[in-house]
Order: structure tokens, then C-alpha cells, then sequence
């Protein structure tokens, strides 16, 4: 059985761990995008700075900040100078279309939103909604907006530091799926965040002499993973706004990264080009894979090229989310796995139908239970008296545990669709289908698809004369990319059971009968 060593987690506020890798080395470079190096002091004064701005604008311990940003040093610094003003970070998609915004914003009871200029006229439109007060990165303060850039110039680095009650207060509220139906907020405290970034941290044996290449969104739970380990452990962060296949091989070549995560269509992309062989990979210690099942030939084919050992992970938003990754060494490393759990985490299987504790090497749902495991879903009692029923968080995953621990994902229990690494519920589609004059009823499931893991497809039953793609086109005006329908069928009636549920099984089972 293979043994992570036990961890001393600190009762602190979730940026303790920032401020004191600033004071051990502050002229080291904390963060490097484009052009620009800041160091770790000059980042901890301009969060200290942020902090003290939001608190003017009266922001307290509680309130909620939202973050439409997409990577760049304004979401590090909104995201810790809004934990350093006592308030919780509730970070978006930038892709988010104006009725995405506005929910969010709505649901999380938002103060302020932090976004940037070329991001504003969503923002905007989605105001129409909801009203938002906005606080806005640009080269001129905007009309009705506060300028992020004043504020820092205006206020001293001289935060608030309200008393932080590590296993009570939200650190973080980010939106996901979680099971099915609209995004939710998943309410993440401090001792959460601060325990997974060290589990994190020890699993990945991270230290100031590394430098992430960060490509990841910021805003998604595995970004903010490495953004918040990787800033506690004294190390350097290269940030690109988003993954651009040449581009990211530049950076490679330019600033040596020694650590490389991803999610498999990377690989799966990386797998086909030839740039890739010509790039000198040796800086890198590994790979880690994350966010969606990683096929063992994906990356095998990747280690091959590069000669990078490739790790496989396993997390959730709702275990802020590291749980599972392979070992470093390699000689420990399971391909077919996700590896056993990070330290202080325990797991077990149970029958899908019973509940009941099965042997191991047998097949049921896994569940969890650790530091890092969520508060729970915000306002939603019922949903948390299941997904964390007996002290365990149900993950909805089925799987089983080998001899040493190390876990194999099998499938899903829950209907969630995974593409390129990011969860999309199927009944926010089934709902939008239905406003749509010429829907009768409509079902969406996932599908396999060779480059984002899973597709989303919709099978509708018409009452008027309507095409796919003018159906696709309907549902893509209203939902951020990653979200829309990627295929469409009608069909003569949705399959479902005697008291109405729809039996998406059906469904999925003569997909997989066509493939």
C-alpha cells in the first residue's frame, strides 16, 4: 500500500502562505507575462494595495468578489488582495455570455466584479440583467466603472486584516455543475484551499526553485491550484492567457519550465505536431495530467517525444481538488490510474445501489473524505445532506482501488459532460432547447469525441419546421464556447421511465452502438 506522509495544516488565512514567501524572497520573480517581471514583493504591495481599495469601497469579510479575468497579474492580484480584504473570490469563464454573467453575479450576491476592457460590453449587456458595479482594468478609467489601475496608485499597502476563522470562513466560491442543472457555488474555506495547496505542493514536490508554465484558466479550480501552490511555495509563475500551441512551445523554450500541467487535449494535440520533437524538453521534471480521463496511449505517445514523465490526477471543484495523482518517480507511476490519494485523504468504494462498503479490487461509486473536502454547495442544503452524506463526499465517480491504493476511474454516475476538461450540465441545455418555439421535448448527454474527451449532443423532438444547425446555433448565442451543442439528432420521442425521468442510458448506450 502506497503512504503519503502526514501534513501539519496551519489554522491561518488562505494568503498567509503568499505573504511569507514574499518576505523569504522578495526580489524573486513571483509572476513573468509578456514582458512584464514582477517580483514577489512588488506582487504582495499591490495586493496589499487592492486589499485596501476594496475595503474603502466598503467591501467586508464575507462579501463576495467576482473576477472575469482571464490569466494575467490582475486576477492575482483581485484574487488575494479580495482574501486580504476578508472578502471570497468568485472567479468566471471569460468566455461567459451576459445571461452567464449576470447568474453568477446574481448568485453569489456580489459585491464588485473585476474584469478588464475587452471583457467590459459583456458586462455591460449583462447589467441589463443585473445590476453590477464593476471595477475595470483599462488604459483609461471607463464611464461608471471604477479603474483598477487607480486604485492601486490611490490607496496604500495597508490592508484591513479582518480575524479569519480558517475552518469556518469561504476562501473561494467557484461555480460548477457539480451533479446536473444550472452552476453552483461550491464553498471552499480557508483550511480547504490551505490544505490542498500543501497537498499539492508535497505531491508534486514543489519548491521555490520551480517555474510552472501556467496556461490553465486561473478561474478554474485546477488553475487556481497551481496558481495558489505554486505562489506559496516560493516559485515562478509564467503566465499565458490562454494555451496556443506554438506559442506555448516558445515559452517553453524561452523561460525553461520545470514543471508542465495540462488536461489530455493537450496532449492529444502535442501527440500530432512535429514542433514538438524540436523543442528541448529536459528543464522539465513532469507532466501532470488533469480535469478529464487522460488515455494511457495519449500519454505514453507524449513521453516518447519529449521524454517528460506523464502523471494522471484526479480532482474535483468540490475537494478544492487535488485527491489523487501518480507519484513523480516512475518506477511508482500507474498509467492506467489516477494514482492513490494525496496525504490525508482517505477513500473507499460502495455499491451503486446499497451504499454498502465494497471489498477491494470491486467496482462502485467512490467517495472521499479529507481537508481539502468542501463546506458544501452555497444555499443548497438538500444537495449537501447527499453529496456529503456520513462525513464522505460522494463523487458520483465510479471506480476501484488496487492492492496499493492506486484508483482507476471507470465511468460516471452522474450525467455531467466533460469537454476538454470543463463540466457542462446537460439540463442548462435541455432548458434553453426547450425556449426555443419549435422544441417538443429535448435530451442532451455526452459523446465520445477524439479531441475534447466529450461533446455534447442533443436529441430533440420538433413540433415545427426547424434545422440542427439553426438549433445549435440558438443554444451557442446564449452559453460560453465550451458549452454548445457540438451535434444534434431528432428523433420521434425522448426515451424515459413511467414517472417521467428521462433514461439518458438509453440514449448513451446506442451512441456507443453506432461507434
Amino acid at each position: 500500500m502506497f503512504q503519503r506522509p502526514a501534513l501539519n495544516y496551519p489554522q491561518a488565512p488562505l494568503y498567509l502562505g503568499f505573504e511569507q514567501a514574499a518576505q523569504r524572497w522578495p526580489d524573486k520573480a513571483a509572476l513573468v507575462y509578456k514582458d512584464q517581471r514582477i517580483t514577489y514583493r512588488q506582487l504582495d504591495d499591490q495586493v496589499n494595495r487592492f486589499a485596501t481599495a476594496l475595503a474603502e469601497l466598503g467591501v467586508a469579510k464575507g462579501d463576495k468578489v467576482c473576477l472575469l479575468l482571464p490569466n494575467s497579474p490582475e486576477f492575482v492580484i483581485a484574487f488575494f488582495g479580495a482574501l486580504k480584504a476578508g472578502a471570497t473570490p468568485s472567479a468566471m469563464n471569460p468566455a461567459y455570455k451576459e445571461r452567464e454573467i449576470a447568474y453568477q453575479y446574481k448568485e453569489s450576491e456580489a459585491m464588485f466584479l473585476v474584469t478588464r476592457q475587452d471583457f467590459y460590453p459583456m458586462v455591460q449587456a449583462a447589467s441589463k440583467e443585473m445590476p453590477i458595479k464593476a471595477i475595470v482594468s483599462s488604459q483609461a478609467p471607463l464611464e461608471g466603472t471604477r479603474h483598477f489601475q487607480t486604485l492601486l496608485e490611490k490607496h496604500p499597502a495597508k490592508p484591513p486584516r479582518p480575524q479569519i476563522d480558517a475552518l469556518e470562513d469561504l476562501a473561494a466560491l467557484p461555480f460548477t455543475s457539480g451533479t446536473t442543472g444550472y452552476p453552483k457555488g461550491v464553498m471552499l474555506s480557508h483550511h480547504n484551499l490551505n490544505s490542498n495547496w500543501m497537498q499539492f505542493g508535497s505531491a508534486s514536490q514543489l519548491s521555490e526553485q520551480d517555474c510552472l508554465l501556467m496556461f490553465l484558466p486561473l478561474y478554474h479550480i485546477y488553475g487556481a491550484m497551481l496558481m495558489g501552490g505554486g505562489l506559496h511555495a516560493g516559485a515562478t509563475l509564467v503566465l499565458q492567457e490562454r494555451f496556443d500551441p506554438q506559442g506555448t512551445l516558445q515559452l517553453v523554450q524561452q523561460h525553461r519550465p520545470t514543471l508542465f500541467f495540462v488536461v489530455p487535449p493537450v496532449l492529444v494535440l502535442y501527440g500530432q505536431l512535429p514542433q514538438v520533437r524540436q523543442v528541448d524538453w529536459s528543464c522539465v521534471k513532469f507532466t501532470m495530467s488533469g480535469a478529464a480521463p487522460l488515455p494511457k496511449e495519449v500519454g505514453l505517445r507524449f513521453q516518447e517525444l519529449t521524454g517528460v514523465t506523464v502523471l494522471q490526477g484526479y480532482g474535483m471543484t468540490e475537494s478544492s481538488p487535488i485527491t489523487h495523482c501518480n507519484p513523480p518517480d516512475r518506477t511508482l507511476i500507474k498509467p492506467d490510474t489516477v494514482g492513490p490519494p494525496v496525504s490525508d485523504t482517505q477513500q473507499k468504494v460502495v455499491d451503486l445501489e446499497t451504499g454498502a462498503d465494497l471489498p477491494q479490487g470491486e467496482v462502485g461509486e467512490l467517495l472521499l473524505r479529507g481537508p481539502q473536502v468542501m463546506k458544501g454547495y452555497w444555499k443548497r442544503p438538500q444537495e449537501n445532506q447527499l453529496v456529503l452524506a456520513d462525513g464522505w463526499l460522494h463523487t458520483g465517480d465510479v471506480a476501484r482501488i488496487d492492492p496499493d491504493g492506486y484508483v482507476t476511474i471507470v465511468d460516471r454516475s452522474k450525467n455531467m459532460i466533460k469537454y476538454k476538461g470543463f463540466a457542462i450540465g446537460p439540463a442548462e441545455l435541455e432548458d434553453l432547447l426547450f425556449q426555443h418555439p419549435a422544441v417538443a421535448d429535448c435530451a442532451v448527454i455526452g459523446v465520445a469525441d477524439a479531441e475534447g474527451g466529450e461533446v455534447p449532443k442533443a436529441f430533440v423532438v420538433k413540433k415545427a419546421k426547424v434545422s440542427e444547425r439553426e438549433l445549435m446555433e440558438f443554444v451557442a448565442g446564449k452559453v460560453a464556447n465550451y458549452k454548445q451543442i457540438r451535434a444534434l439528432e431528432f428523433i420521434e420521442q425522448i426515451p424515459k421511465n413511467p414517472s417521467g425521468k428521462i433514461l439518458k442510458r438509453v440514449l448513451i448506450d446506442q451512441e456507443r452502438a453506432k461507434a
